[in-house]
């Protein structure tokens, strides 16, 4: 089995695109649960963010997998099969390992460097885990991911020179209107990112914030850290939006609505009511949607100016600096080196523990047929003769067995344990028994480091998990 990967983000799609493939978490759910429903795939594990739609699962079969999971999503999108796939990349096997590492390590956001994708990455896990659509694959690939996202940021400078979207977004914001301090801004959504685009406007010395949400109640909670920051908020409800941005110099939305929440009428009404001067400063909107929060027919009226993804993800200050990325990228492959090395000595071992496996039923029958042949023996010598052979047995496949994983760390080394299961003719159907318990014996080598892979057990033997 392995990793397959399809995907939409904003480097080959457009913005429109990526609004008819959003999903809330309901969606994610529920399309992981259909993809599910194929006998080929058999974990799966939804990346949904404003930037990227993103499927992993481990698959039986490349071409069909890709099938279930593309015509899954086309459903869901509304979108032909064969338009989705103009817009789509696919990534199999260390490709999709490759692809995971570097987007939770933030080398393949719209602005790069940024944080905010390894916190996305986490959640589609942990909801992934909570629904139990993952297992030991993608349990583990995640895990690592998430390592290795963290190793980025705090070992490389990328955070220095890259940012996040909503850093990039109000710097444009400031540029257009000669700076925020001073300013009243709305913000609309009082989730994470809420959180985050108030905190950058706090920083720049924004004079007040209203913080409208369909919840008051979140919007209250935010509203009083804001306070507690030492910047006037207060909270609203979304049905005073438009009284909000008549007060307002710019707005920074992030919703994660399904339709626009900011719509020509709102912004109508605050150009009517409006203190500003349309031309000299006009009503900045950062949209950070996906889909728009914003009409996009409110950037053609006068006196406005909107920022959106698309326009945000050309700004040049969106692009960490190229010796930056270049130190996180270098960091990436070392650790896809290293994980794709684990992973390929690990389906080796129970094709290595299969062969031990199989010696220790030959020692056993063996050893049975001399206490037939030699019933004299006292039980002294029995336990000796049985000690030697087992000696020996051990002695024989230690080098070749410890051999084999290590070749098997390298590009192609899955060739290695086909080789030892043609060579000692083991039966396929034992190796996937001990690769499915998953338990290996726990015995001696006589090595410095104990491998439960390399020694015969004679009796009784312990066992890990």
């Amino acid at each position: 089995m392995s990793v397959l990967l399809f995907g939409v983000s904003h480097r080959s799609a457009p913005v429109s695109i990526l609004e008819q493939l959003s999903t809330d978490e309901a969606d994610q759910v529920k399309i992981v649960d259909k993809v599910l429903q194929s006998p080929l795939v058999t974990e799966a594990m939804m990346l949904s963010t404003c930037n990227r739609v993103e499927v992993y699962a481990v698959v039986d079969a490349f071409h069909g997998g890709l099938s279930v999971i593309g015509q899954v999503l086309s459903e869901h999108a509304a979108i032909s099969m064969a338009d989705l796939t103009k817009y789509a990349y696919v990534r199999y096997s260390e490709a999709a390992v490759e692809h995971l590492f570097a987007v939770a390590s933030g080398l393949d956001s719209a602005v790069v460097g940024e944080q905010q994708v390894l916190g996305q990455v986490r959640r589609a896990y942990a909801t992934a885990e909570a629904n139990r659509t993952v297992g030991r694959v993608l349990h583990e690939l995640a895990q690592r991911a998430l390592s290795v996202g963290k190793r980025v940021h705090s070992e490389t400078t990328i955070d220095a020179a890259g940012a996040s979207v909503v850093s990039v977004a109000l710097g444009m914001a400031d540029a257009k209107l000669g700076g925020l301090a001073g300013k009243t801004a709305v913000v609309i959504g009082a989730g994470a990112m809420g959180a985050l685009s108030a905190a950058h406007l706090t920083r720049a010395g924004i004079g007040h914030i209203h913080v409208v949400n369909r919840s008051l109640p979140r919007a209250q909670r935010l509203a009083r850290k804001i306070r507690e920051s030492g910047t006037p908020a207060e909270a609203l409800t979304l049905d005073r939006l438009a009284a909000a941005l008549a007060d307002a110099d710019v707005a920074v939305s992030c919703t994660g609505a399904v339709r626009p929440v900011v719509t020509l009428a709102d912004v109508h009404h605050a150009l009517a009511g409006g203190h500003r001067d349309e031309v000299a400063q006009p009503l900045a909107f950062c949209d950070l949607g996906m889909p728009r929060d914003v009409d996009p027919a409110v950037a053609g009226l006068p006196g406005v100016w909107v920022a959106d993804m698309d326009r945000i993800q050309r700004e040049p200050s969106a692009r960490a600096a190229a010796a930056d990325a270049e130190a996180a990228r270098q960091l990436v492959a070392r650790e896809v080196a290293t994980y794709l090395a684990g992973q390929r000595m690990a389906e080796v071992t129970p094709t290595v523990t299969a062969l031990r496996q199989r010696a220790a039923d030959v020692v056993t029958s063996e050893l049975l047929r001399l206490d037939n042949r030699l019933p004299g023996l006292d039980s002294a010598q029995r336990e000796e003769v049985a000690r030697t052979v087992r000696r020996v047995v051990d002695k024989l496949l230690h080098a070749p067995t410890v051999r084999v994983k290590q070749l098997a760390g390298a590009p192609g080394g899955d060739s290695y344990a086909e080789a030892l299961r043609e060579l000692f003719e083991l039966d396929p159907q034992a190796v996937d028994a001990v690769a499915t318990a998953g338990e290996l014996p726990l015995v001696s080598t006589g090595s410095d480091t104990p491998d439960p892979t390399d020694s015969i057990s004679g009796g009784s033997t312990e066992s890990r998990q």
